[in-house]
Order: C-alpha cells, then structure tokens, then sequence
C-alpha cells in the first residue's frame, strides 16, 4: 500500500495503530514521537532496586475481551496466576475486596468493621445511579451528599454522634478515592452518567512482573526498523490542503522539518489537545469537535512510591486508608492547597508479591492538589507523607527509605493523567472527538486527520485497553477505506 500515513504520538494507540497497518501491507508508515521513548502514559521506572509503574499499573480487567491482557498472554509477559480461568473470570463490582489497614487522624487504627456501613452506604449510592441519557445531569457529588443524608438520617438515627460523625469522614475519604479512580479534581466535576458510560471487565486486576513497559517493546519489535522518529514534535498540522492538487497534509515539526501525508492518526492526550488544539491544526477544528474537547475532561492522579526497611502495615494488607476525624461535611478538596494539599492522598496500595517489590506502598493523589504536590521538592514530599504516617500510626520512628512520585501535569506532551466524564459532556462529544477530518459531506478528500487515544473510546476511556482498542479502530478505518477504493486492490485481492 502507497498511502503515506503519519501517526502522532507513540504511546499504546499510536504503535497498535502502526503495528496494524503495516500488517495489513502499508509499507510508509511513520510515528513521530515528541520524547525520546515510546509508551507515553506507559512508563516504567525503578525506585531502588524495585520496578515500579510511574504511569499505567495494571491491566483492568484480564479476560479475553481484553486485548491488552490477551497480547501480553502471548507474549507471556504475565504470572501464571493471572493466567487462571479463576482469575479471569472475577467480578469486582460493589464492595471493595482489599484487606485494609485503616487509620484515623488521631492515631487509632480501626478495625474493618467499623467502616463497613460507611462503605456499604457509599458504593451501594454508586451502584444505584442510573439516570437516563438526556436527563439533567448532575455532579456526583451533588446526588452522593444528598443521598448520604438523607439515608444517614434514617439509617444511622440511632447512632451516638461520635459514630455517625466518623463514618461521614470514611465517606469523605471514599470520595477522595474517587477521584484518584476517576482521575478528577473533584467528584463536583464529574457527571452522573460517568458510572454508566464507563464500562468494566471481568477479571482481578493484573500487573507486569517485569514493567508495563514489556508490552511496548513486544510490540515495537513486530513494526519495521527506524519506524519512530523520536524528539520530533509536531507544531501544526495543515489540513484541507487546497493549495496543492493532490491534497497531502502537511505536518511541521520543531526545527522546521515539513512532512506530507495522505493521512494522519492524532493520538495526543486529550489534556494536550485542550491546551494547544487552538494553534495545533490550521485551519482550526470544527467548532463542534473543539468544543467537544473542551467539554471533556481531563484531569490528574500522581503516585507517591515509597520504600521501607521494613513494613509497617499487617501482612496481609492489601491497601492502608487515612481517615481525617474533621471531614464529617462531605469533602473531596482542600481549602489550602499550600498548606493542606496532602489531606487529599486518601491510600496506599501496598505492592505485591513482597519478593518482587520488597516493602513498596503506592499513595494515590489526584486533583489540583496532586498538581501543586508536582511543583514541591521531591524531600519536601517525602517530609509531609513521613508526617502524615507518623501521626495516623502513632509510631514516630517510621521513615522511608527513598520516594519516587509522577508529574504527569507538568509533562508538557500530557498535561494531566488521563480522560473522565465531565459534568456536561455526553457521548456525543467522544464522537465528535473521534470524528475524523474533514467532516462527512465535506468535498475535501476524506480520512485526511483520524483521532485515537483513551479519551475517544466511548466505554473504555481512561484505560490502556481503551487506548490499544482506538488505535486498531483507525487504523482498520482506512484499511476499510483503501479496501473499498476502486481503484486500489486489498491485501487480500493479490
């Protein structure tokens, strides 16, 4: 095949979506990649002697409707016991089902069942949302406060205060997970339709032994050699070209370089193209496609990776909570960011099998408050989670023995972590994000400008399935389109 296309971005939908077309027999096919490595949002990183996940950290959902669990199967890139039909076949819907360490602010540490009505009040509200598409939609956090009191006042009347009070702040921090989950500043930010748009896959949730990252190299080593251009990127993108008669797309790039192509696969992450889609495309996107972008959200979760000599937590851990005792209002945000911005890191995942991480907790940390923490000196951090464990635990000899956190809102190809359902958007606007240019009944040659990433799939948004599927979506759309060209024979026709 002689179309020339050009893909911006070499995270997982940019290379599922080159690996796909050269398959089908495209011979010029070109990543330009604005870093120095290919992953994007997939990086793997060390703390020590420790691999760790800066980005992407596990497969959701490992079952064969997942290509990103059944690619990494067959590289075998994955334990055995992910492997089990056991494991695949397990649905995690409702409770959560870790082994939680829980503490208070005032240093206690509950027992589980302390927080279980907390819990089972909160998910259970998840559960219950279903409203229907074109309805009103409000923000989560509108209906959750709402239905928080008015079943609290019901269901806990009998309730000593101190009680109520606590489980009201499990909730608040319940919330703050929430938002790490769903990547937003706050859960006021995100729609109601989020719990429905959003789609999960059988399966517990999975990591890479050996990094995420292994999956990016297995597949690299299937596309041609000198496929990536690295350190290349792409200013603006001349489309609709109608001062050339054949129609290419022009690409220019840092230092000057100018590219033309048939065709263009945009896999930028959505939190980019909000910021530079303005000046990234000439003549400028659509005013529905634009606004579409805009209304979407995007938004940041870091990771706070800390190593000890020794545990600390119970053996059989699985995640530690941090409960504040004055958050009993309902709260997913701070006041003081600058003085206050670690109150919004609600857990840590402790990393297992021990023999592969050694003694690693994983902090999650999302919002605006995760974006100033990105500013802070790395020691500085460290200082402020030592001091929160220290006065949850109640032990003052707890100290880590190194830290490592992600930035991802101060990466400039990124701009955040990855896509949420905003209040006020709808699947529409993943439509028209994922429309390609020019429109259709546009008299410009078609297929000039086509769109992937995580923030275009309409189910599997945020995810690295979600990110692989829209690769292979485009690129099966111009495989279709030259299939179905009279004048252009498919593979299959040779």
């Amino acid at each position: 095949m002689d179309a020339t296309v050009c893909i911006i971005g070499c995270g997982i939908a940019g290379v599922a979506a080159a690996r796909r077309l050269t398959q089908a027999g495209f011979r010029r096919v070109r990543i330009l990649e604005a870093t120095a490595r290919s992953g994007g949002r997939i990086h793997t990183g060390r703390l020590g002697d420790n691999v760790v996940e800066i980005g992407a950290n596990w497969i959701h959902g490992p079952s064969k409707e997942n290509p990103v669990f059944c690619l990494a199967a067959s590289y075998g890139l994955l334990d055995p016991e992910a492997l089990t039909p056991e494991n695949q076949a397990m649905d995690f819907t409702g409770l959560p089902q870790l082994v939680h360490n829980i503490f208070t602010s005032s240093g206690r540490k509950l027992v589980p069942g302390t927080i279980l009505p907390a819990l089972e009040m909160f998910y259970g509200i998840l559960e219950e949302i279903q409203p229907k598409e074109g309805e009103h939609s409000a923000s989560l956090l509108e209906v959750i406060r709402s239905e928080v009191h008015q079943r609290a006042a019901k269901m806990w009347k009998d309730v000593d205060a101190p009680t109520r009070s606590l489980r009201l702040c499990v909730i608040s921090t319940l919330m703050k997970y929430e938002c790490c989950f769903n990547g937003t500043p706050s859960m006021d930010e995100l729609d109601m339709m989020a719990q429905s748009r959003y789609k999960a896959l059988p399966g517990r949730d999975c990591t890479f032994p050996g990094g995420y990252e292994g999956l990016i190299r297995s597949l690299m080593l299937e596309l041609p050699r000198a496929l990536v251009t690295y350190n290349s990127p792409v200013r603006c993108v001349r489309w609709n070209n109608t001062e050339r008669s054949e129609s290419k797309v022009i690409l220019e790039c840092d230092g000057g370089e100018r590219l033309s192509a048939d065709h263009v696969i945009v896999t930028v992450p959505l939190g980019f193209l909000k910021k530079h889609c303005s000046t990234l495309f000439r003549p400028p996107l659509p005013l529905h496609k634009s606004s579409s972008i805009q209304r979407l959200g995007f938004g940041t979760n870091n990771k706070i990776l800390l190593e000890f000599d020794s545990p600390w937590w119970d053996p059989d851990c699985d995640a530690i909570c941090f409960i504040w005792e004055d958050e009993d209002a309902l709260v997913d945000e701070v006041t003081d960011i600058q003085r206050s911005w670690i109150r919004k890191l609600p857990a840590f995942t402790v990393l297992k099998p021990t023999e592969r991480y050694g003694h690693v907790l994983c902090g999650w940390i999302a919002g605006h408050e995760s974006e100033y923490m990105e500013t802070l000196p790395e020691q500085e951090v460290m200082r402020n989670v030592t001091q929160v464990i220290r006065r949850f635990t109640g032990n003052p000899t707890i100290t880590p023995r190194r830290i490592l956190r992600s930035q991802w809102f101060h990466q400039p190809w990124t701009c955040g972590s990855y896509s949420f359902t905003a209040k006020g958007s709808s699947e529409q606007d993943i439509e028209n994000m994922m429309e390609p240019l020019p429109t259709e009944g546009s008299q410009a040659k078609p297929l000039q400008v086509l769109f992937a990433g995580e923030a275009t799939h309409p189910h599997y948004f945020s995810t690295v399935h979600g990110a692989l599927l829209t690769g292979w979506r485009e690129a099966d759309r111009l495989i279709s389109h030259y299939s179905t060209t009279p004048s252009v024979k498919h593979k299959s026709q040779l």
